[in-house]
């Protein structure tokens, strides 16, 4: 009997750009952690406990420690709905977000979290340098999971 063995755990690509006064001023194609509380949403959700399981939130936080897969929360959080999603491949859900030069401002920008609806953190991704969120500083990305 053969053992079968998972060639491609879930993961998760992480891709934002950065503008100053609507000039591009940086941008990043990344892969990120995905969490344990994503594993337990989806074993909850899959077996029809879907009420609060779905992606719906974008985090904002100041710590810069490394992820782990235990990490539960977002520093200072500042959070707020994603924009959509889609399905670019089989296999893969984007979701797409945006953080307007209205919004959050005053915050030093060292992490990044996908929430579900019942505030469960799925995903985390990290960052060295600090965004400065000011009034002229507007962000956009898109989050894919892949399974």
């Amino acid at each position: 009997m053969e053992k079968f063995v998972e060639e491609a755990p879930m993961r998760g690509v992480f891709e934002m750009k950065v503008f100053k006064d609507e000039k591009l001023i940086d941008k990043i194609l990344e892969e990120n952690l995905i969490v344990n509380g994503a594993r337990q949403q989806m074993a909850r959700l899959i077996a029809g406990e879907g009420n609060g399981r779905t992606i719906a939130k974008i985090a904002f936080g100041t710590s810069g420690t490394e992820p782990t897969p235990a990490d539960t929360a977002i520093a200072n959080q500042w959070a707020k709905t994603i924009s959509g999603h889609s399905y670019p491949e089989s296999g893969r859900v984007q979701f797409d977000w945006e953080l307007l030069v209205t919004e959050n401002n005053g915050m030093a920008i060292l992490e990044f979290g996908l929430l579900t609806a019942d505030g469960t953190l799925f995903a985390r991704k990290t960052r060295t340098n600090p965004i400065h969120k000011a009034s002229d500083i507007s962000i956009e990305g898109h989050w894919t999971i892949i399974f």
